[in-house]
């Protein structure tokens, strides 16, 4: 089977993109894929690499585009002036955040024609936008954090709000431009930061619980879910993707699978994450991030469409810990995409 998989990107999770597709590179059966790397440079050039490698100045990449010509059914590698076609059975988006989630990449690929691992445009551009998502899974009886939204150009008064709260970009990947404010002057620089990343910025409510995740992977009523796990802080925020060593752990984080919680705690988490999930018509794979609070309460943090797949990533291990290898998650990710593919 042909296999395209799209990584890098023009987002600030490039490296983080990069790094999962280096992953998926260990897992993927030679038996059974013939992979086709198509890398997106930070300043938004695609190339078809050698390997998961979009960064590097050596050779061993050519300039590609996706066809949106659905007859191509693939690539056009570009060369000498001339193009060559080359067709393919399924892509694997391996993009984390701006035109990765969002539904850009994926509303490409639908006009390709080609089947694809995830979410289509409409649940990737609704689990994006953190107040849409609080909007509709509130509409389907599931709890979220109070919020508010800044739009652009608009400010937000300090007054009036319970501190802490989290000052965050509506529209982007990770914890990146996200704050943790606990004071009413430490508020507009908050949003000045959330704004390099997203004009439309949210305000939310800092809500005390254990933070929880829990990963699905599957289509409708169909849905396998890994065991949870649980962030530990001792301080800040949870920011391990910008930390220089990941791999070698976090400054402030631990993370916990299978998650330290009541065995009735575990079903209701898992619970409201298939809610939440089919609430924004998810499809393949998502990680959703919950709260539980001390009372026993779950309610919905965020949901990510295209979660991290790196050596240190909370997906994989979750799936690991509930008995899915990586290579067992791609390969079920791949039928799930070429079984669906109604588009």
């Amino acid at each position: 089977m042909k296999i395209g998989i799209i990584f890098g990107g023009t987002s600030e999770e490039h490296p983080v993109s990069v790094k999962s597709a280096q992953e998926v590179a260990k897992s993927l059966d030679p038996e059974k894929y013939e992979p086709y790397w198509i890398g997106i440079a930070e300043n938004g050039s695609w190339w078809l690499c050698d390997g998961p490698d979009v960064d590097g100045e050596g050779g061993g990449r050519r300039p590609v585009v996706l066809s949106t010509d659905s007859g191509v059914h693939g690539l056009l590698v570009l060369e000498d002036g001339k193009y060559e076609e080359v067709g393919l059975d399924v892509v694997l988006p391996v993009l984390h955040g701006r035109f990765g989630e969002d539904g850009a990449v994926q509303g490409l690929l639908e006009f390709s024609g080609i089947p694809y691992v995830g979410c289509d445009v409409q649940s990737s551009a609704l689990c994006m936008d953190k107040a849409l998502a609080y909007t509709v899974v509130r509409a389907a009886g599931i709890p979220t954090p109070d919020f508010l939204v800044v739009p652009a150009g608009e400010d937000v008064e300090p007054g009036g709000l319970t501190y802490p709260v989290f000052v965050k970009p509506a529209r982007s990947g990770s914890s990146f431009g996200v704050t943790k404010v606990s004071r009413p002057e430490e508020l507009r620089s908050a949003v000045e930061t959330a704004r390099r990343y997203d004009s439309k910025v949210l305000v939310e409510e800092g809500i005390v619980a254990a933070e929880i995740g829990c990963a699905i992977l599957g289509d409708d009523v169909d849905l396998v879910i890994g065991e949870p796990d649980q962030i530990t802080l001792s301080h800040g925020i949870f920011r391990i993707h910008q930390e220089e060593n990941p791999e070698g752990g976090s400054e402030n984080s631990t993370i916990t699978v299978p998650a330290d919680i009541p065995a009735e705690s575990r079903a209701l988490v898992q619970e409201t994450g298939k809610a939440v999930y089919r609430a924004l018509g998810c499809r393949g794979l998502a990680r959703v991030d919950l709260f539980l609070t001390d009372d026993g309460e779950v309610i919905l943090n965020e949901v990510n469409t295209l979660p991290g797949l790196t050596s240190y990533s909370r997906y994989p291990r979750m799936m690991a810990a509930a008995g899915l290898s990586p290579a067992d998650v791609l390969d079920r990710l791949v039928s799930l995409a070429v079984a669906g593919n109604v588009r």
